[in-house]
């Protein structure tokens, strides 16, 4: 059962009690990720989140961590498109200190211009090891294939040239802008009593924030562009992405009934017949994700360069194998217990709960119960997993990107 409350300032709360734990995971999610982000500060996001673990007012960086490690407990923190997300996991009685500490990072923080070189260069270093690795560029490739020029297709992490750029002055402001009470969610899974909500209160509620919401720029899709980035390496990396669903879309339960059958995990179609049938990848998945009013569906495989035109090959047939003949009734139905099955499994981990809830109430989507969120996935059936393979696998949105020793994307696919 969920709890809630909004504190003195606005900042919401979510809370699920799960009594029989002796831990707790608390996170702090802001709306604002490298989605909200000009050319000119691109990164600053990704930048804020390493500097609020860079010390306070009150506490160096390396006491940040020993108090934490002193507990058992964890502290981290990532950044995507739409959001960041702080977060601690520590035993119940220690959820006063982990509180303590996030709100000191995100009030306190010093945001000393010594750091902020030191650090950019740490962001640099792990820039660099994105850019060596193909896995991770062939993705930045896709965003920027299928977003343009824009805040979605630019790389979270910024560039060299933006980070340089990125003065203490313009994080305060930057912040002062995007993190508002209204911009924040707190949520909380575990094991706590009516505390919890004085101390949130102590922590959070007492502090000032502007109240506005910043708004969200629009994220238009789209279709027919590829790049191909030459890399002189063992192997070409492949993304196919079509044009997905968005984050509040229900249709989302058949897409992953769908997707359990095409392209997620090791049973697949495009696992069994493409690794396990033909050995001509050692990789090979589909994947959803969802953003404000936009989504992305993905293929992504890891092949020799001399088969690269086969493996297109194969993947085009088993989408038009699919587009054409849908799926069977037992297929959707062992596709959903399997689903429900991941679900529940990864329901017993606090984090898992704490993100899922956090998350939700930030995008405005609504939270289910285990127990709504499993029926939701038993109502899917052949005609809403028909209709969303049509919607998703449409030829017409295709875009390619690909890392490697090859020198155009153009023509890999041939899709009825």
């Amino acid at each position: 059962m969920y709890r809630y409350k909004t504190l003195t300032n606005g900042i919401r709360v979510v809370a699920e009690k799960i009594n029989y734990l002796k831990s707790v995971s608390i996170g702090v999610w802001i709306g604002n990720g490298s989605r909200f982000e000009n050319a000119e500060v691109n990164g600053v996001s990704h930048f804020i989140e390493h500097m609020l673990f860079k010390g306070t007012q009150k506490r160096s960086a390396a006491r940040i961590a020993g108090e934490i490690d002193a507990i058992g407990g964890q502290i981290d923190a990532f950044t995507t498109r739409e959001y960041t997300c702080f977060c601690t996991k520590t035993l119940d009685c220690h959820a006063e200190l982990a509180a303590d500490i996030l709100s000191d990072m995100l009030f306190s923080s010093r945001l000393d211009a010594v750091d902020m070189d030191l650090e950019r260069g740490v962001i640099g270093e792990e820039i660099r090891m994105y850019e060596d690795d193909p896995d991770e560029l062939v993705y930045d490739l896709s965003s920027l294939a299928v977003w343009g020029d824009t805040p979605m297709g630019r790389p979270i992490l910024g560039t060299h040239e933006s980070l340089a750029a990125i003065t203490p002055e313009i994080m305060r402001g930057y912040m002062d802008k995007h993190y508002t009470s209204a911009n924040t969610i707190i949520s909380v899974a575990g094991n706590f009593d009516d505390a919890l909500f004085d101390l949130l209160e102590k922590y959070f509620g007492s502090r000032a924030m502007s109240s506005e919401t910043p708004a969200i720029p629009e994220a238009r899709y789209t279709g027919g562009v590829n790049i191909a980035r030459r890399k002189e390496i063992e192997q070409v990396q492949l993304v196919a992405s079509f044009n997905g669903i968005d984050a509040m879309d229900e249709s989302v339960y058949s897409l992953l009934v769908f997707n359990n059958v095409f392209g997620s995990g090791m049973s697949s179609r495009l696992f069994q017949n493409i690794r396990e049938k033909r050995g001509l990848v050692y990789s090979i998945y589909a994947g959803h994700s969802a953003y404000t009013g936009a989504g992305v569906f993905d293929i992504s495989a890891g092949m020799n360069p001399n088969s690269v035109g086969e493996v297109a090959k194969f993947i085009s047939e088993e989408i038009n194998v699919i587009k054409r003949d849908k799926l069977t009734e037992e297929e959707i139905q062992t596709s959903k217990e399997q689903l429900k099955g991941s679900y529940i499994l990864a329901n017993e981990s606090t984090d898992a709960r704490m993100q899922g809830a956090g998350r939700s109430l930030l995008l405005g989507k609504p939270i289910y119960s285990p127990e709504e969120t499993l029926g939701k996935i038993d109502a899917v059936d052949l005609d809403s997993v028909s209709e969303i393979i049509d919607r998703v696998l449409d030829p017409s949105t295709l875009s390619v990107a690909a890392v490697g020793p090859i020198d155009s994307a153009d023509n890999l696919f041939d899709l009825a």
